[in-house]
């Protein structure tokens, strides 16, 4: 009889969980479509690493010294926090293109997409990272965080104050969003805290060396404490609001794909009058 370990244990309700949160994902980006201004893709994309890992951490029950899965399981524990990033950039993006049909905002939706890069760069050399990591572990028995990984916890980490520093720039705005789309706003600001300290766990397994932080054998109870728990409370609070949320029209979603390559043009100044004279003549105007 195969005896169920403690990551077994955790693995199994995550299935629970993410097996619908992704259905519900699925859902959320054909709804509001599969943008980058949306965000909502990024969510299928976590629920399908979550499903992954767990899935990884059960087949470890019959071989817990598979290297493979045990890098493989490494590598997605590392990686969970870029998607949900760009979840959190997208929401943030969608709410800003709509205060700006009323109240132009000191964040422009043109400011999102390089952030979003910078965290899929962070999610692409964290893998290249977890990668080595595993190379080397195969090769050795030591299990050593690669500079790549935490070069990518880095990047998160600068991600997560720029994301802080738009969101708290909103508040003084919201009230131009329309009806419905300020939950967006407050669904990320709720979010933060867990995200922080999901962004710490990671900070304190790549650069304090402690075993019981560890990616690779580390406690599940702190992985399931600092990490997981975390991650399903962003996850359930950003699929609550995707669902109540209305679908935006096809002049909308084009109109925020556009704010985010082609910013409005500044108001043209009026034309200069005198009080005593009125408007100068155009010879003076076109040399002006």
């Amino acid at each position: 009889m195969t005896h169920i370990t403690y990551r077994g244990g955790v693995s199994i309700p995550e299935l629970v969980i993410y097996v619908p949160a992704l259905l519900i994902a699925v859902l959320l980006s054909i709804r509001h479509g599969f943008t980058h201004a949306s965000g909502w893709r990024f969510l299928v994309v976590f629920a399908l690493a979550r499903i992954l890992s767990s899935s990884f951490a059960l087949a470890l029950l019959s071989d817990l010294t598979n290297v493979s899965l045990n890098i493989g399981y490494s590598i997605l524990i590392n990686i969970a926090l870029s998607p949900l990033l760009l979840t959190s950039f997208g929401l943030v993006s969608r709410i800003i293109s709509d205060i700006n049909t009323r109240k132009v905002t000191i964040v422009k939706p043109r400011m999102i997409q390089p952030v979003q890069i910078v965290v899929t760069v962070g999610l692409i050399i964290g893998i290249v990272g977890g990668d080595e990591a595993g190379t080397s572990y195969n090769k050795t028995g030591v299990y050593e965080v690669k500079t790549l990984t935490k070069a990518s916890v880095v990047l998160f980490a600068i991600c997560l104050a720029i994301l802080v520093i738009f969101v708290i720039s909103l508040f003084p705005v919201v009230s131009y969003a329309p009806p419905g789309e300020k939950r967006l706003l407050f669904a990320v600001a709720f979010s933060l805290p867990f995200l922080s300290v999901r962004l710490i766990y990671s900070l304190i397994s790549v650069f304090s060396g402690l075993h019981s932080f560890s990616f690779l054998g580390g406690s599940e109870t702190i992985i399931l404490c600092m990490a997981l728990l975390e991650e399903i409370v962003v996850v359930v609070t950003y699929e609550s609001v995707g669902l109540t949320l209305k679908k935006l029209p096809k002049a909308s979603k084009d109109r925020d794909t556009e704010l985010q390559s082609h910013p409005p043009p500044r108001a043209a100044q009026p034309e200069y009058q005198s009080p005593q004279y009125g408007p100068a003549p155009a010879a003076y105007r076109s040399e002006a």
